[in-house]
């Protein structure tokens, strides 16, 4: 006996694999823009450290003059 649910498919991925079908290219675009914001590498990260660590913490009223 076989269960319905095994068969079903979501609203959600019917929309996803007919979008990749229409449109391959996302696949590649998604991975460029990943590796923008998110796939860093151990010397681009350790930049960023010393970039926040030579940070000159901004006075709590900027207009005023000490």
């Amino acid at each position: 006996m076989m269960l319905p649910a095994r068969h079903y498919v979501s609203d959600h991925t019917r929309f996803m694999r007919e979008l990749l079908e229409k449109k391959p290219e996302l696949a590649q675009q998604q991975l460029q823009g990943r590796a923008i914001w998110w796939d860093k590498r151990p010397e681009e990260l350790a930049l960023g450290r010393e970039m926040d660590e030579a940070r000159v913490p901004q006075p709590a009223y900027v207009y005023q003059s000490a």
